[in-house]
């Protein structure tokens, strides 16, 4: 008999399951019920992991449509409500073990979680044959998001990231001014958003008791070990380094997508990034980023030349500044951020999502249409999209408007700024080989210091500032940042070839 989801407690889980076993058992494909081509009417069986926040919009995006056959989450005290509301989904604290009972029933799963288990819980479900939908960020690092992009291709199943801006007309619109030349060639683009909205510049807080309705050790998955406090979760994980990805992470899949579309934009060549005090643990309250771009081949029928191309990211509060003939009294946030497109032509400016998009000369372009359009992508549009094409064969599925065969790439993108924020003191522009995922430039006798914490105190009216610091090999900092070492009983497919 399912237990109640709103009475159960992380003591009388662990009391009545017993210790999750640190392995998990992948059923072969060949007993795993193979979707192939379904007809659209059928109702594919999703399981959702992490559901206490976007998790549960993305459920109920497709819950009615579709059949929700389990839920997963960590801390059934923040996700009590989307438990109750969905009675007939089999509750799990444990991914993996939803994934050892349930494999043969699950058709897809969307994945919820903190931005450090994205990767583990969906390239365990792509090797069973899934298809998966993933909150942005895709992933917490270069390799993940490499690894989803050829597990994905491999298995060929249907993918979305959840960037939903990618769905909409804004994106659409601003991809085809700029393909069109309408503002012709692009060597410059300054992005910015007004995030965080939650803290970061953090020193690392004491420990608490754990809640008896949050499973800690579940929450850490993949990361190391550190004890628990409120400060941590549920939301506020985004500005800790092992578990989120800073305002970078969480914006720029909104913000840089029609950038990395538009320009078609791969790997980037370098990198160098800046902030206010870097802390060893904690995401830092203001940021900026540059990264640079090679010239991409073109064709004949190409209206835009794809020369070398810089991207400057710009957070926490700042922005880049206004070009000549900007409008007096224009806010240039436009949603929660914006991006500007320095053409040799004209500059093109959308909002955050793409939204919104217009010149600074103010014409109105009139161009094709030449990208597919999804009917209310900000309201379920974007998953529905996914959900269209897991019950497509692989032969001809059209490919959803943030398929991971793109938002795996353009995670390498936004996951590379968070590294050139990290190392920003060895005092240099890194050089990166996208092909290898390594820096070039990186030397095996490289140190890069990190401050601990930062501690303030006023004596006898003077400032004293105790800054206690890090010294770390480059090199394996790095590395470590660009595949991570998985904690014990938590680990990824092989990389396919």
């Amino acid at each position: 008999m399912k237990e109640n989801s709103k009475n159960i407690t992380r003591r009388s889980f662990i009391g009545t399951t017993g210790t999750i076993a640190a392995g998990l058992t992948i059923l072969p494909n060949s007993v795993i019920s193979g979707l192939g081509h379904r007809a659209p009417s059928d109702k594919l069986n999703i399981a959702v992991v992490g559901i206490g926040g976007m998790g549960n919009s993305n459920l109920r995006a497709v819950k009615g449509t579709e059949n929700i056959v389990a839920l997963c989450d960590v801390d059934w005290g923040y996700s009590k409500e989307v438990f109750a509301a969905n009675p007939e989904a089999k509750p799990y604290w444990d991914w993996r073990k939803m994934y050892d009972e349930m494999g043969k029933s699950i058709d897809a799963v969307i994945v919820a979680t903190a931005d450090h288990s994205h990767a583990v819980v969906a390239a365990n479900g792509m090797k069973m044959g899934k298809h998966v939908y993933v909150q942005k960020p895709l992933t917490h690092s270069v390799y993940e998001s490499r690894l989803l992009t050829k597990l994905a291709a491999k298995y060929k199943v249907a993918t979305q990231m959840g960037n939903q801006g990618s769905s909409d007309e804004g994106v659409n619109q601003t991809i085809e001014w700029l393909q069109n030349g309408e503002i012709g060639d692009v060597r410059k683009v300054e992005a910015f958003t007004d995030r965080p909205i939650w803290p970061q510049g953090l020193n690392v807080p004491k420990g608490e008791w754990v809640p008896e309705t949050l499973n800690w050790d579940l929450f850490i998955g993949p990361a190391k070990m550190r004890p628990y406090n409120s400060l941590y979760t549920p939301w506020n994980w985004r500005g800790w380094w092992d578990f989120g990805t800073g305002a970078l992470g969480d914006m720029a899949c909104h913000i840089l997508h029609p950038v990395f579309k538009g320009l078609k934009l791969q790997y980037p060549i370098k990198a160098q990034g800046s902030s206010t005090l870097l802390l060893t643990d904690c995401a830092p309250n203001a940021q900026m980023v540059t990264l640079v771009y090679p010239e991409r081949v073109t064709s004949k029928k190409d209206k835009m030349k794809l020369p070398q191309v810089e991207v400057i990211w710009y957070d926490g509060g700042l922005q880049p500044p206004k070009p000549t003939g900007w409008p007096a009294g224009k806010n240039m946030n436009d949603g929660g951020g914006a991006v500007i497109f320095h053409g040799t032509k004209d500059k093109l400016i959308c909002g955050c999502y793409g939204k919104d998009p217009w010149l600074l000369s103010d014409r109105k372009p009139v161009v094709p249409k030449t990208e597919r359009r999804i009917e209310n992508a900000m309201r379920g549009g974007h998953e529905m999209d996914w959900v269209r094409a897991c019950k497509e064969s692989p032969e001809t599925r059209v490919k959803s408007k943030s398929d991971f065969s793109e938002a795996g790439p353009f995670n390498e993108m936004v996951v590379m700024g968070v590294l050139a924020v990290r190392l920003q003191g060895l005092n240099k522009e890194l050089e990166w080989n996208g092909e290898k995922m390594e820096f070039t430039n990186i030397g095996p006798e490289d140190k890069v210091r990190l401050t601990i914490s930062d501690n303030f105190t006023i004596i006898d009216g003077d400032p004293k500032f105790n800054r206690p610091n890090l010294t770390l090999n480059a090199q394996e900092f790095a590395s470590e940042m660009i595949k991570h070492t998985y904690r014990q009983g938590f680990s990824l497919p092989d990389m396919p070839a």
